[in-house]
């Protein structure tokens, strides 16, 4: 038996291989790959109950590596459960790397050190706070670093298969919230893509940002590790989960997954990502996610489709959304969450001062309602069900390409944080989106408009016709009150 010491250099050396054919994965996937030369298998993950069931069974089937890259881990059910499969993994001999954001762990780091005391799991955090029990204070000495963090999601499986998207690992983003679900969008991916994926794992897992979870923590001590497994294994024993897992053996893509039948779109993928650097302001010059994204996709010519949940174009956004529509004559529709429906109101305050100009512009605006006005929970598709809130970040050009990944539409994500995604050449999913803005979107959501005499105005859909808003609906005006306030504070930089 290898001793301690040698026990990581053994993993770091697995982790570095290149991924195998000769796993169940490899031999499922590969020979569908080599009759699609040059392209990824792609598949939409658009049902929160597809998602979870997609990351458990893709768990359960690793036989070498598990790369998880997350912003957000709930100490929820959801968290729970896939706590469950990566320790079945890794008891298997999976080599399980979990590299997480530090600024969602508060409470978690007796989780954390559980997971990592497993001779097959390791952790890493990526900008650490050294004061484990007063962040906030450590902002007044290290705000610069701090204030950036990495909003990367991914979940690799033997280099063959990845889900990327827009998820974080919590019950809002699975369907498994009793009061808001988040609709959200993930894709899952195989071919070429997947091993670009697993490359640019590497490279945040090897960056100067991501610190090993026990140099920030400490060893976890056994007490500690029992006491997590113990309150991991009372919540899978509640109702509530029972019922959950119940409904996910239900779900027909779990059958697909099960049976090998999954139907892949087969395309030219590409991903792309930030520097991991950017976490520390050390990104090269013109090298971020959003100049990439702008050379990979092109100036659209004919339409534009953006569905994002923290929508902040800025002042020079803003005008660059009027020039399409105005002078290039390229039909812009987007969709962001209503007042009502975000979970970030100062986010909302920095679009609410943009609308006018965009409107002006002839740009089309629709801002999901937080009651969807969906008769039964089951009928999900792009906009999901009452109680919800948007989470996607997805956005099609001229109904050629797609952009599906972790990167809002605002400064933070432009110039502060690490994100990621991919952009897919798939005229079948770009006509999806088009189509969802055509026929889904405008009976679950508040049409924006200006009418004759200039003033604003919210349509909202209702079976005996529309009724007319002049003000944000569904919140109270202390509310909107406040939104305008906060949409006067110099802070657009930091949203």
């Amino acid at each position: 038996m290898a001793d301690s010491s040698t026990v990581p250099r053994v993993l770091e050396t697995l982790a570095k291989a290149p991924p195998t054919t000769e796993t169940r994965l490899g031999r499922s996937v590969t020979p569908r790959a080599r009759q699609h030369p040059g392209q990824s298998g792609i598949v939409e993950l658009r049902d929160g109950r597809d998602a979870f069931a997609a990351r458990v069974l893709l768990a359960d089937t690793a036989e070498r590596t598990l790369d998880l890259q997350y912003y957000i881990w709930r100490n929820d059910m959801s968290g729970a459960l896939l706590f469950a499969a990566l320790c079945r993994a890794a008891d298997r001999g999976v080599h399980v790397r979990l590299l997480l954001d530090d600024n969602n762990t508060n409470g978690l780091d007796g989780f954390l050190g559980a997971l990592a005391s497993h001779p097959n799991i390791q952790v890493r955090l990526f900008n650490p706070f050294r004061l484990r029990r007063w962040r906030p204070l450590e902002y007044l000495t290290d705000f610069a670093r701090l204030n950036r963090r990495m909003h990367n999601k991914s979940f690799t499986v033997d280099g063959q298969v990845a889900i990327v998207g827009g998820r974080n690992i919590g019950d809002e983003y699975f369907d498994a919230h009793q009061d808001l679900s988040f609709v959200d969008l993930d894709v899952m991916a195989v071919g070429p893509v997947a091993s670009e994926i697993t490359n640019d794992f590497e490279r945040y897992w090897r960056s100067e940002s991501a610190r090993p979870a026990e140099s920030i923590l400490g060893r976890a001590r056994a007490a500690t590790v029992r006491e997590v497994i113990a309150a991991a294994e009372r919540a899978l024993q509640q109702p509530a989960a029972v019922a959950y897992i119940k409904a996910l053996q239900s779900c027909a893509f779990v059958n697909d997954l099960l049976t090998g039948t999954v139907d892949y779109r087969w395309s030219a993928t590409r991903l792309v990502s930030d520097d991991p650097a950017k976490g520390l302001g050390r990104q090269r010059p013109h090298g971020t996610l959003l100049e990439r994204l702008m050379d990979t996709l092109s100036v659209p010519r004919r339409e534009l489709q953006l569905i994002s949940p923290y929508f902040v174009p800025t002042r020079s956004g803003e005008r660059a959304v009027a020039e399409l529509a105005r002078e290039g004559g390229v039909k812009v529709s987007i969709l962001t969450n209503a007042l009502e429906a975000t979970d970030v109101p100062i986010v909302h305050a920095g679009y609410a001062k943009r609308r006018r100009k965009m409107l002006e512009a002839g740009v089309v605006l629709f801002e999901l309602m937080r009651e969807s006005r969906v008769r039964s929970r089951r009928d999900r598709r792009l906009t999901g069900s009452s109680g919800s809130s948007l989470h996607a970040k997805t956005f099609a050009v001229d109904c050629a390409r797609v952009f599906v990944g972790s990167f809002n539409l605002d400064p933070r994500s432009a110039s502060l944080n690490t994100e990621m995604g991919l952009v897919i050449e798939s005229p079948e999913l770009a006509r999806r989106i088009a189509a969802a803005f055509a026929e889904e979107i405008p009976g679950r959501s508040y049409r924006v408009r200006l009418n004759e005499a200039g003033a604003m105005e919210w349509l909202e859909p209702h079976e005996n016709g529309v009724i007319v808003h002049t003000s944000e609906p569904g919140v109270t005006w202390w509310k909107r009150f406040a939104v305008a306030v906060m949409a006067l504070l110099p802070i657009e930089w930091l949203l």
